[in-house]
């Protein structure tokens, strides 16, 4: 499976983004009211510039409370792992778990078209061997027939 048909199965193919300028209050309004747990940041939008996840919040706010009046690119990744579309689903998962990473950017020819988290790549594999399963029991039951 490749990381376009993870994609085509998203409810959403939104793509949240923030400007590094925002604060980290706004970046919590966001994160809120899309129910995700990352953003891209992103100047304009198309452009990968970093990703900041509830944890980096969590983090960064157990260390200094007044970190909500920061800008994102105070607390942002700057080092972004990405992939591309049609790269293999199974090279994402070992990136993830490596990396030790939940959400990995999509890109291609350097812009962003969408994002993967690891919950994307959970139930895309479940639903592959659900579909698997099927089979083997079509087949086994055909076969006794």
């Amino acid at each position: 499976m490749r990381i376009n048909e993870v994609l085509a199965g998203k409810s959403s193919r939104e793509v949240v983004t923030i400007s590094p300028d925002a604060t980290v209050r706004e970046l919590l309004g966001l994160l809120a009211r899309h129910n995700v747990g990352a953003l891209i940041v992103s100047a304009d939008g198309s452009t990968v510039d970093g990703i900041v996840s509830e944890r980096d919040v969590v983090r960064r706010l157990h260390e200094d409370e007044s970190v909500l009046s920061s800008p994102v690119s105070a607390i942002m990744t700057i080092e972004v792992h990405t992939c591309e579309g049609h790269h293999p689903v199974t090279d994402l998962m070992q990136v993830m778990t490596e990396q030790r990473i939940r959400h990995v950017p999509v890109v291609k020819d350097g812009a962003l078209t969408g994002i993967i988290s690891i919950g994307d790549v959970v139930k895309s594999r479940m639903s592959e061997l659900e579909f698997e399963r099927d089979q083997l029991d079509s087949y086994v039951h055909t076969a006794q027939s």
